[in-house]
């Protein structure tokens, strides 16, 4: 590697300067391509930096019932790699509805359940949509509701308006799902106003807002720049005054966000200091949020060793923080050794979390 690395001279690469020096270093069986520019700043681009590292994931022996259960479990996933390859799920559907086998029941309920967690809420949407004018399926109360979710976390607030006065047409009580679907719907589609106005409604007339509620009514505020409005609601809450329940993580990682959007960053600080202290654990994205607003790579190496203290393993995220806060401080031999660290962990990355 000395060899090598003397084609560049004594100088490292990350401290050589030149207006463009293009260098090939070679070591032993791995090639190294170097491009260094200078243009005020250094910029430096490295492939193949590092010996590449096998990523294997293990795959998980499959248990099925018997047979007919193997054979229905391996349909219904030849029907979602269907869905993905067309990108409609409601042309696919239909041809498996046309067929001379029936559409079952648990296929369609374990389609919209996949898309749900993948939180491809414009196949839910389509299929939901879809069933409602079919004779065959009963649309229940339960996919109303998904529906109007749906809606609401695509910001399509008409089409929810239009749900939930079609459902209070048909009798349907308003549930806390909806009036949060609707409230996120307004919010998603920065109607600020309108989502504070449903919010409000549900702490007078009900149905009381759930920690969701709270979670999403807090998220628009801050989306909208509305600081004193979400810091007001979170108050309350920690106070108990709204509410039976306490501010969760989510909560009190939304409120380190915005006050490192607004940037109070003594008072995030105060913040990650008060969740232990009312029993609210601290998870990995606890300590990213602390480390992403740090400038010094000391204050961020120390609330990396923090972390692992805890128990709590870094993620792609901690890496790349820890590594850009190295290489702002030119310390090129710490941002490799961490770089190395990340991959001994087998998390993979890529150049966009790094930057």
């Amino acid at each position: 590697m000395e060899a090598a690395m003397g084609t560049l001279g004594s100088q490292s690469p990350l401290s050589f300067s030149s207006s463009l020096c293009n260098a090939k270093i070679s070591c032993g069986l791995l090639v190294y391509n170097v491009k260094i520019k200078s243009n005020r700043r250094l910029e430096v681009v490295c492939q193949g930096m590092l010996a590449p590292r096998k990523f294997v994931r293990k795959k998980r022996d499959e248990v099925f019932k018997d047979a007919a259960d193997e054979a229905k479990q391996k349909n219904w996933r030849k029907m979602m790699n269907e869905i993905e390859e067309s990108g409609s799920a409601v042309s696919i559907l239909k041809t498996q509805r046309n067929t001379k086998e029936p559409l079952p029941r648990d296929a369609v309920l374990g389609t919209l359940v996949r898309f749900k967690q993948l939180k491809r809420w414009n196949v839910v949407s389509e299929i939901l949509q879809w069933l409602r004018t079919q004779h065959w399926w009963d649309f229940s109360e339960m996919d109303f509701l998904m529906l109007v979710t749906a809606y609401g976390k695509l910001g399509e607030f008409s089409k929810a308006e239009r749900v939930l006065k079609y459902m209070n047409k048909k009798g349907y009580r308003p549930t806390v799902i909806a009036q949060t679907a609707l409230m996120e719907a307004y919010g998603r589609a920065k109607q600020y106003q309108k989502a504070k106005a449903v919010f409000h409604k549900m702490q007078t007339s009900g149905p009381e807002p759930s920690p969701i509620t709270y979670q999403i009514i807090l998220k628009s505020l801050v989306e909208a720049d509305k600081y004193k409005e979400a810091e007001a609601i979170f108050e309350d809450l920690l106070n108990e005054k709204r509410a039976s329940f306490k501010p969760d993580q989510k909560m009190f990682h939304m409120m380190i966000y915005m006050y490192k959007k607004a940037g109070d960053y003594t008072q995030a600080r105060k913040l990650f200091a008060q969740m232990p202290e009312r029993g609210i654990p601290q998870s990995t994205v606890t300590f990213n949020s602390l480390m992403s607003f740090e400038a010094d790579y000391k204050e961020v190496s120390s609330i990396y060793d923090q972390m692992q203290r805890a128990g709590l393993k870094p993620d792609v995220v901690s890496y790349s923080l820890l590594i850009k806060a190295y290489g702002r401080a030119r310390r090129e031999d710490e941002a490799l050794a961490v770089f190395e660290e990340m991959l001994d962990a087998g998390i993979r990355f890529n150049f966009i979390s790094i930057r």
